[in-house]
């Protein structure tokens, strides 16, 4: 099982969530690398793991998950 990390924006984000929508993400998080992913394009390490209409950015070093950001859609690859 990979370590994951969450970086101090994605925590922030999670915490906002409704909480339905905060366990589906949670759920969705444990079960990479399974689940709707693809690799960003343009960023060698950048991956993104769609949860209805919210997005995980994340990426992948070695056994670890660093969860950069999780987004509404619409938000998700602004500022990347």
């Amino acid at each position: 099982m990979p370590n994951i990390i969450y970086t101090k924006k994605a925590r922030k984000s999670i915490k906002s969530l409704d909480i339905r929508v905060k366990d589906r993400v949670k759920d969705g998080i444990e079960k990479i690398p399974l689940g709707d992913i693809k690799k960003l394009q343009g960023y060698s390490n950048l991956y993104r793991l769609r949860i209805g209409d919210y997005r995980v950015i994340y990426q992948m070093e070695h056994d670890t998950i660093i969860i950069d950001a999780v987004l509404p859609r619409g938000e998700a690859y602004k500022g990347l």
